[in-house]
């Protein structure tokens, strides 16, 4: 699923082609796309048709166009979904659940969604300007509102595992499974080792990690391991091949030379080194 970086790098290419157009037409291919919008997908194009993109915004992995300064239509991408900039004429992908005319002519704003995951939403907006169906998640590291001592105190009460509340979107938003474990290799933690048995300085560089390897990847166009993950024009980004933890069991860790791990984690897959990330010691009542 697109992380914080990724889902930045669609924002800025919606902000640089999309914004300040007047949307003249909304087509909608089935109920799917709509299933987020309750009144349906009749509804939704029906909102959407004659407001201006003032905006393109995001929270996290969490991304929207505002419409008119008032309301926003919420993009989410699921898994594979994808927003392209196409000229109107051109060849209608096999995926394509939604199709944008604006009164300027071209481009043409598509939603390609091969897995369907994903979907659109119309929302209005709360007074602090994030949509009101995504009021609970919480700020990303590169907002202002992002308080990182106040996050790192309830992290510090929690006794929970350290990747568990990385990927808690109500505490701190943006970092899935690849930044998570991007940033405990560089912090050395092991994402088992609990919140309340870490330091707050081990907890605050650890979320500085996070905030240092997404502003990395987003410098690199993001991480891509399929053709599905892409900005609006189908470019892949390439902060794949500067990863040091995701995706690396039985390749040598880039710091001490043994051979990394795969670890099945929340249903996930979790990467780290043995010697680097040593596990935590199982308390006595787990064991």
């Amino acid at each position: 699923m697109p992380e914080l970086p990724e889902v930045e790098v669609v924002r800025r290419g919606l902000a640089e082609h999309v914004v300040g157009r007047h949307i003249e037409r909304v087509r909608i291919t089935g109920a799917r796309v709509a299933r987020r919008h309750v009144a349906g997908p009749d509804d939704l194009a029906a909102r959407l048709e004659g407001v201006t993109v003032t905006a393109a915004s995001r929270r996290g992995k969490y991304l929207w166009l505002v419409l008119d300064g008032e309301d926003a239509l919420i993009v989410h991408l699921g898994m594979s979904g994808q927003m392209l900039v196409e000229p109107a004429d051109a060849p209608l992908e096999k995926h394509c659940h939604a199709r944008f005319d604006f009164g300027d002519g071209d481009p043409q704003l598509r939603f390609v969604d091969q897995r369907t995951f994903g979907g659109l939403a119309h929302s209005p907006l709360g007074d602090d300007g994030i949509p009101q169906a995504v009021a609970h998640i919480a700020p990303d590291p590169f907002e202002a509102a992002f308080d990182g001592p106040r996050v790192v105190a309830r992290m510090k009460a929690r006794d929970s595992a350290v990747k568990r509340a990385l990927l808690d979107q109500t505490l701190v938003s943006g970092i899935g499974n690849i930044y998570a474990d991007e940033a405990l290799w560089r912090a050395k933690v092991h994402g088992e080792r609990l919140c309340s048995q870490l330091s707050r300085p081990a907890l605050t560089r650890i979320l500085g990690h996070a905030r240092e390897v997404m502003a990395e990847a987003l410098g690199q166009g993001g991480t891509s391991f399929d053709a599905l993950y892409v900005n609006v024009n189908g470019a892949s980004g390439y902060f794949d091949r500067s990863l040091h933890a995701y995706g690396r069991a039985g390749t040598p860790c880039d710091r001490c030379g043994t051979l990394m791990r795969r670890e099945q984690f929340m249903n996930r897959s979790s990467f780290s080194c043995p010697v680097c990330q040593p596990r935590p010691r199982r308390r006595a009542a787990d064991a």
